[in-house]
């Protein structure tokens, strides 16, 4: 066996352990605080599920009805940008999570009843993992944003596959289900990408509209961009992290309530595909904006 792979298994090894014994602290804090007032509340808040019946008739989603759908839509195409145009569902995508500002975005969808799918990085699990847990909990997706957030493009194919396995390993380590879905950060990605992604079974979501959140524009802005892209299919791109999201969560509203006034269904990235998957065909842009 290998240095490298050696190193590798020690250290998932060693985040085993680490994580063990971060649950046993959180369990021994919990049961110290048994009679205040704040443990109960943080435990109804992560067994709801809030969103389980949702008033605006978005379906739930299942694991193995979205790894068929994955897997049929892998089956003629190695990404997506957006989904068919014969159906009225749009899917809100939330990036470089999770962070300091990811529950409230979550207050947010848990308020208007709403499934999202989130992009997060690996490392940010390292400090946010409840928010993760709680996305979980609500029935949100979780994709792959790689471990670090690097351009992908410029690292080897080793570096690559390092970068989605280890935030894959992340997930499965929560308890949540393996990612299905990937985003690359900035857009970035080459032929090497492609050829690692279809190694793991990983299926590249774009997007077909860019809020540009990330610059933090004003609230206004975000909406109108979020407003003026939405299309049948349409996944809208904003971040629930890397900077400052307050402009993020005040547009959120508002946007929920006009595309559902327009006729929309807000669903989860699988859920978009499940209903209208997009056609065959369609060409790999070369690059992206984003981040």
């Amino acid at each position: 066996m290998s240095s490298h792979r050696v190193k590798i298994r020690r250290r998932r090894a060693t985040a085993v352990v680490m994580l063990v014994g971060a649950l046993a602290l959180i369990v021994a804090a919990l049961a110290g605080a048994g009679n205040g007032r704040s443990a109960p509340r943080a435990h109804a808040r992560a067994t709801s599920r809030p969103r389980r019946a949702a008033p605006g008739g978005e379906p739930e989603d299942d694991q193995n009805a979205a790894m068929s759908t994955v897997n049929s839509v892998l089956g003629y195409t190695p990404f997506v940008k957006e989904g068919g145009d014969r159906g009225r569902d749009i899917a809100l995508t939330f990036d470089d999570g999770p962070g300091p500002y990811t529950p409230g975005v979550l207050d947010v969808l848990e308020r208007f009843h709403v499934r999202a799918t989130f992009f997060e990085i690996g490392k940010m699990l390292e400090y946010f993992s409840a928010s993760a847990q709680r996305e979980l909990s609500d029935g949100d997706v979780i994709g792959d944003h790689t471990e670090t957030h690097p351009e992908m493009a410029l690292l080897s194919a080793h570096e690559q596959h390092e970068e989605l396995f280890e935030q894959i390993a992340r997930i499965e380590l929560l308890g949540g289900p393996r990612p299905l879905l990937f985003r690359p950060p900035y857009g970035s990605y080459d032929a090497t990408t492609m050829r690692e992604l279809h190694a793991l079974h990983l299926l590249m979501v774009l997007w077909s509209v860019d809020t540009d959140d990330y610059l933090q524009p004003g609230v206004s802005a975000i909406v109108e961009r979020a407003l003026a892209g939405a299309h049948p299919g349409a996944i809208i791109l904003m971040h629930d992290a890397g900077g400052t999201r307050t402009q993020t969560i005040a547009a959120l509203p508002a946007i929920i309530r006009t595309l559902r006034a327009r006729g929309y269904r807000l669903v989860t990235v699988p859920q978009l595909l499940h209903d209208d998957p997009p056609p065959p065909g369609q060409a790999l842009p070369s690059s992206l904006r984003g981040d």
